[in-house]
């Protein structure tokens, strides 16, 4: 009995003693381990917490450097149509796996067919455009400039504040994100017609998947997030492989089986990976959580694909880089404190 005792360190009734001081201090013994637990459990409760906020950031990031030598062997919206339909249908199939309930009504299908068209058609279909028309360097600051217009939208529509040190840490983020790619941009001076810009649908981009990231509390109103989230991947890529098709993209013209294993598996891990789990976890998040603050950390994701990139493609870190990075932690962090001292 004594032993069992012990082993828990919680018990108070076992500790028997004739001074009242002794019980005193057993009982405070017992109250101190208990509290050690209690504090470790926390630390490790906060550390996955994180791990999950930071994952689909991570998952994209990485992603880009696996779709970096993609892309052209099997064209950009073949890509974005596979990181959605695939990726959705195991999203899907999860979601019925965990018993959860399919979509019901018309104003379910209805915000998930326009959640599909904004955040998953829109927002992947301007991708693949804009890449074709910049580089990569200036189209990731474009695109990580969505949580500007995530902060405006929650405002307005959900009474979200940050206050004055969380929107400069968002601006400041912008800041950070243009140091850490500026050295990489290749300006194109003959190439500025609106339309024909690739700056311009990036900049659509961004939008879009600002105004997905905001939509989502209004879908899951009426359907399970997770399943929600599944749905609108299917049915935003599905225009996304008939424009592929029309698009004579080489992944229709026989380049499939010219694809080596590595290929292959890099095309997975951008959909499952870097579409399934990432989105899965992300929209996930904004039902629970401020969504500025979820959206600020958008800002880790060419962070987590300059560092993969330097380590599997030999790309090279400048020092304009490294200061860049710095100034985005900090910006996150900023935002995270403005949010929080409201």
């Amino acid at each position: 009995m004594d032993f069992d005792c012990v082993g828990t360190g919680l018990d108070v009734e076992c500790l028997v003693s004739s001074s009242p001081s002794s019980e005193t201090n057993g009982t405070k013994l017992a109250v101190e381990e208990g509290g050690g637990d209690e504090s470790k459990s926390d630390l490790l409760e906060m550390m996955v917490e994180t791990g999950v906020l930071v994952s689909p950031f991570f998952f994209w990031g990485t992603a880009m450097v696996a779709m970096k030598e993609i892309l052209p062997l099997v064209g950009p919206f073949f890509v974005a149509a596979f990181r959605l339909i695939p990726a959705g249908s195991l999203l899907i199939a999860f979601a019925a796996s965990q018993s959860r309930p399919l979509p019901s009504g018309f104003i379910a299908w209805l915000s998930i067919a326009l959640f599909g068209l904004v955040d998953a058609a829109c927002f992947q279909g301007f991708l693949a455009e804009g890449l074709q028309r910049t580089s990569a360097g200036l189209g990731s600051v474009i695109i990580d400039s969505q949580p500007l217009t995530v902060a405006v939208l929650a405002a307005l529509l959900f009474g979200e504040s940050i206050g004055l040190v969380g929107a400069a840490g968002l601006v400041l983020g912008v800041i950070g994100l243009s140091l850490l790619e500026l050295p990489a941009l290749a300006i194109d001076e003959s190439n500025f017609s609106l339309w024909g810009s690739g700056e311009w649908w990036m900049l659509l981009a961004a939008q879009s998947m600002a105004v997905g990231t905001v939509m989502v509390r209004w879908v899951t109103k009426y359907s399970d997030p997770v399943m929600a989230t599944g749905w609108h991947m299917v049915i935003g890529g599905i225009p996304l492989a008939v424009i592929s098709i029309l698009n004579h993209d080489p992944a229709f013209s026989g380049s499939l089986k010219e694809l080596t294993g590595s290929d292959i598996l890099a095309l997975l891990y951008t959909s499952i990976f870097g579409s399934a789990i990432s989105y899965g976890v992300y929209f996930y998040s904004a039902t629970k959580g401020s969504l500025t603050k979820l959206s600020s950390l958008t800002f880790l994701t060419p962070m987590f694909a300059s560092i993969f990139g330097f380590l599997y493609l030999g790309e090279t870190f400048s020092p304009l880089q490294l200061v860049g990075a710095i100034v985005t932690l900090i910006a996150i962090y900023m935002v995270n404190y403005g949010e929080s001292t409201e």
